[in-house]
């Protein structure tokens, strides 16, 4: 696997100069989530990133599991986690790695630290060291515990080890700066007791390294020359140094930071993400209207279009916001070239040709792509009884609407024209079906016998040959451009109308047999798929992957 890199950016430019100057003879970067939930489109980003600048200069990236939290932490997330990275196109090869397989390394380096004096066994419990941190503007104060001795802070950190101790009744803590301007060097917390069992490493340990501890460590055992994360890392940075520092590590790596994607009509965050899957707004992690690499791989988006997205969007040093519609264009623009066209009727309204023989039934040729005559073309049989679009017909036509109405005539698509001659209503006054009639000798143009032009062309399907389907309307899921914004409850801004079901859509027959992969465009309607989750059903079930123009440009 390959997959597009993004490497034109201030990154590459430090990567390149890195390699001439002999710096580094090779790149070696590393993707590391923390498997506490599913990756998001920001991930992506990341992803593309980092496999893309190693593809790029000829190194290798890593995919590195940061697991250590067993508490959040849970093998469906690994696997979605490698799922997600393998359909956006990349292959770490041989370089799996876990930090927990460094667990009894990070444990001597805390001996290590402990020997020196820079690290001690801290009673205080985790409000009473918030309380001790101070603020922004005023300085920390030291803990009661901070002078402890070698040996005692030895013996009750392999006590901790042992599970002597209950949880949150002590933490290892760096004994940095408690006056230090920047917080994350205030003596930050380095271990904390937790008996629960690991994903990667089962019931092994009883305590885990803090986050902060493990990452830069395990990027230097790992060799990565080049750590790249996201800007709200950039004051952990001193930290990050600070253990290399203070450390036998193996290598120096350097950490670098770039902007993190901010998405409209979206939220980024796992806690909000999986709040949603929790409180049941959405089905699950892979609801098509989520921002989940899994969510719009089912939904339908293409792993070129992301990588298309995200090299678009580029890397930059300061936070902005990406609206939503630069990632749906991209989309569009991908299936626009490889979506074969077929016919849908999405609301069915049934037109009756009462000239047409009525037991004949005619083959006409439609083609795949109208801009490709070398995807082909298929047949789509045409008889007395077809369904169209109830969107498509108008008792009473509104100015400027150019498709069937009573006495109105409308060019079928890739067939006749047909006129309408009448409408069939229920007592209620509902409509139930229209009448017309076509002209023989339209088949093949918009012009009618008698030389007229007619303006409107409609899709339609076959009655006897149709297939019926379930079809979903995905749309945003949020309706304000920041729903995360400081302070508000994000789920007030919820799109009530994010997903619309209709039970009954007729489709072109071919779709009977529809590739659970292909992507097609219902002419006119928009681009969609069969749902992957619901292909073993025995109805179809197709979701719109994304409308063929932006319909939220005008709201």
């Amino acid at each position: 696997m390959g997959g597009s890199a993004i490497v034109s950016n201030f990154l590459s430019t430090i990567m390149e100069e890195d390699l001439k100057s002999g710096k580094h003879s090779s790149i070696v970067t590393r993707f590391p989530p923390e498997p506490n939930g599913y990756l998001h489109i920001g991930h992506a980003k990341s992803i593309c990133i980092n496999f893309g600048l190693a593809n790029y200069f000829g190194g290798r990236c890593h995919l590195r599991f940061d697991d250590t939290n067993p508490a959040k932490e849970e093998q469906e997330y690994i696997d979605s986690i490698k799922e997600s990275v393998r359909w956006l196109g990349f292959d770490w090869g041989e370089h799996l790695h876990f930090a927990s397989d460094n667990f009894e390394k990070f444990y001597q380096w805390a001996v290590f630290l402990i020997e020196q004096g820079k690290a001690y066994v801290e009673d205080l419990n985790a409000e009473q060291i918030r309380s001790y941190r101070g603020t922004l503007t005023e300085p920390g104060k030291e803990s009661p515990y901070r002078d402890r001795s070698v040996e005692e802070n030895l013996d009750l950190f392999s006590r901790m080890r042992d599970g002597e101790f209950p949880d949150g009744t002590r933490v290892l803590r760096a004994r940095i700066d408690m006056a230090s301007p920047n917080m994350n060097l205030r003596d930050p917390v380095l271990y904390r007791i937790l008996h629960a069992p690991h994903p990667h490493v089962g019931d092994t340990w009883k305590i885990y390294p803090m986050y902060d501890f493990a990452h830069g460590q395990t990027d230097a055992i790992e060799g990565i020359t080049h750590s790249i994360c996201t800007l709200e890392f950039e004051s952990h940075k001193p930290l990050y140094e600070w253990f290399l520092d203070n450390l036998p590590v193996p290598a120096r790596p350097r950490q670098y930071e770039f902007a993190r994607l901010n998405l409209t009509y979206t939220v980024m965050s796992k806690r909000k993400l999986q709040e949603l899957v929790q409180l049941g707004i959405v089905s699950g992690w892979d609801d098509p209207r989520m921002p989940t690499i899994a969510g719009i791989k089912r939904r339908g988006y293409t792993p070129a279009s992301v990588r298309a997205f995200c090299e678009q969007i580029g890397v930059g040093r300061s936070d902005s916001w990406i609206d939503v519609s630069i990632l749906e264009e991209c989309v569009r623009a991908d299936l626009n070239e490889s979506a074969p066209r077929v016919m849908g009727v999405l609301r069915p309204l049934k037109l009756v040709i009462d000239n047409y023989p009525v037991d004949l039934v005619e083959e006409h040729m439609a083609a795949n792509h109208p801009q490709k005559p070398e995807m082909g073309s298929r047949t789509v049989h045409f008889s007395r009884e077809i369904w169209i679009d109830a969107d498509d017909f108008m008792e009473v036509p509104s100015k400027g609407f150019h498709r069937l109405t009573v006495g109105g005539e409308v060019k079928l698509r890739s067939s006749y024209i047909v006129k309408c001659t009448g409408v069939v209503k229920d007592e209620q006054g509902s409509l139930l079906e229209l009448h017309g009639e076509y002209d023989p000798a339209s088949r093949e143009g918009i012009h009618t016998a008698d030389g007229r032009k007619v303006k409107g062309v409609i899709h339609w399907v076959s009655v006897a040959h149709a297939v019926t389907a379930e079809v979903r309307l995905f749309d945003r899921l949020f309706s304000d451009p920041n729903p995360d914004r400081g302070g508000a409850d994000y789920k007030q801004f919820l799109n009530p109308c994010s997903v619309e079901i209709l039970p009954d859509c007729k489709l072109e027959a071919r779709l009977a047999n529809a590739d659970v992969e292909t992507r097609y465009q219902f002419e006119r309607m928009g681009y969609f798929r069969q749902d992957p989750a619901d292909s073993h059903q025995e109805k179809l079930v197709f979701n719109r992957i994304v409308t063929l123009r932006d319909v939220w440009a005008k709201k």
